[in-house]
């Protein structure tokens, strides 16, 4: 692993192989973070996130069927919730009359 100085200003520079190896060009924009309260760690921010994270779910557990499944358990509670309203309402032509007289 290469050492590096600090500047006045607090710069640093990263040796090219590492930038190479981790996809780095001039003017590109890094994150910094501080891990386990000592080490810096220094990674690369895409110019196009949206174009990055395109495919990272791929693989994995279908989020669009799992949403209709949960759809369909919501509506079959649903559906035997109200169940027995509906068996005990008449409907009005379904009511039959009675005349006293």
């Amino acid at each position: 692993m290469p050492v590096v100085k600090t500047s006045a200003k607090g710069q640093v520079v990263i040796p090219a192989e590492l930038r190479e190896r981790i996809g780095l060009r001039p003017g590109g924009k890094v994150l910094v973070t501080l891990a386990d309260g000592r080490k810096v760690v220094i990674e690369p921010i895409p110019d196009d996130p949206i174009e990055a994270a395109c495919g990272m779910l791929r693989g994995g557990p279908s989020l669009t069927q799992s949403l209709l499944k949960e759809r369909r358990e919501d509506d079959a509670r649903a559906e035997k919730k109200f169940a027995r309203f509906l068996r005990h309402a008449r409907l009005p032509e379904q009511r039959t009359r009675v005349r006293k007289g």
